[in-house]
């Protein structure tokens, strides 16, 4: 008998069950919300209906291309605007109708609005003055904050002598030395240059992972949301598309907007000729296939059917491989040479463009070139359908 045996023995087997453990109540709360503008007698919504609960300590990315309604949502949790319809909740409590300075939450903007006048100390001391905090209980939390975002020795300079990836951190530090339940970031990163702006992803993440807040990001990057964040709700038109972990939304686009619009995707289509053991067989020759595998439905013969197969899970080939994978055959139309990887561009005999990504290695094969004729391989496991 193992010791859960044993131990589920010892529970009488009659008597009312306990009670359950408590749901937990999400640190900012979306129910319906919508948000409509009136502007010369026309309507436009911005955002349409939204359901989402955001966990406590989450970082937490809204995606998605500019108009979508990822600030306007934001905009509604910090206050600035109110929903048209639907109920705005922080840790449980109504806050729709309560204006941003009685929600615990703060903000970061792209231009930080860092007080030029003031030194890096009194910038992040503000909102701890206009509370009446004690002297020495501003000059702890402040000098814990600037260790946290490292800008120790710097608190007497002004914003003007200081790089904007500096700066984002000031504007950091003044958010959160206050101890907001959650802070609220619209595009902080925008201004910073690729590479600073890729170092401060990183920066991002080790701060929120150290203070613990609930950080609610809202960019348009897509490498920024997959980087960083816990959960990624991707926007278009007003709605969410897709909300998940990076990894799910990045292998297992659930729609065409969702699959172009992270990183690259190859759209394939296709009427299934057979399906055995829940994989259909898309055969374009005797010799070519593309396998996919039942997503969200069940395949059946004659259905048609769109997929999507990232470019780095594509393989170039001499032949078209083992029989139980997918093989196209194509021309090489275009090659981009990336640094750390190869991007080739293939018209297949389906007539869709494909592209691939093949790493740059030591032991690459001879490159491929312009006009050479090749097989494109890849397992069916990534062939994954949309819809």
């Amino acid at each position: 008998m193992t010791d859960t045996d044993a131990s589920a023995q010892d529970v009488p087997a009659a008597g009312p069950a306990g009670p359950a453990d408590p749901p937990t109540v999400p640190a900012i709360g979306l129910d319906g919300v919508a948000k409509e503008f009136h502007s010369r007698g026309e309507t436009v919504t911005a955002v349409r209906g939204i359901d989402l609960a955001i966990r406590t300590g989450e970082f937490f990315s809204m995606l998605g291309p500019s108009g979508c309604g990822k600030t306007t949502t934001m905009r509604m949790i910090a206050g600035f605007e109110e929903p048209t319809r639907g109920t705005v909740r922080l840790d449980g409590r109504d806050v729709t109708a309560a204006p941003p300075n009685k929600r615990d939450v703060n903000m970061v903007f792209q231009s930080y609005a860092l007080f030029p006048h003031m030194s890096v100390f009194e910038n992040v001391a503000f909102g701890l003055r206009r509370k009446s905090v004690p002297r020495d209980q501003i000059t702890r939390q402040v000098g814990e904050m600037l260790e946290i975002v490292d800008l120790t020795g710097r608190e007497q300079r002004r914003p003007r002598e200081l790089s904007g990836g500096q700066q984002q951190r000031v504007a950091l530090a003044r958010a959160l030395v206050n101890h907001p339940k959650a802070l609220l970031l619209d595009e902080p990163l925008g201004a910073l240059d690729l590479k600073l702006r890729q170092a401060m992803q990183v920066e991002l993440k080790r701060i929120q992972r150290e203070v613990g807040i609930t950080f609610v990001y809202v960019t348009h990057d897509q490498n920024e949301a997959l980087t960083m964040s816990d959960r990624i709700a991707v926007m278009n038109d007003g709605v969410i598309e897709q909300l998940g972990p990076p990894r799910d939304i990045y292998e297992h686009p659930a729609t065409r907007f969702v699959a172009g619009f992270i990183g690259t995707s190859n759209l394939l289509a296709g009427s299934l000729a057979r399906v055995t053991g829940g994989q259909g067989v898309i055969e374009v020759s005797p010799d070519e296939r593309i396998i996919v595998r039942a997503g969200r439905s069940e395949l059946t013969v004659g259905q048609e059917v769109e997929l999507t197969v990232r470019p780095e899970k594509i393989e170039l080939a001499a032949g078209p491989g083992p029989a139980g994978g997918c093989a196209l055959r194509g021309t090489v139309t275009e090659v981009v040479y990336l640094g750390t990887s190869t991007s080739f561009s293939v018209h297949t005999t389906t007539g869709a463009d494909v592209v691939v990504f093949q790493q740059n290695s030591a032991s690459a094969d001879t490159p491929v070139g312009r006009g050479d004729e090749v097989w494109l391989t890849w397992d069916p496991q990534h062939s994954y359908p949309i819809g």
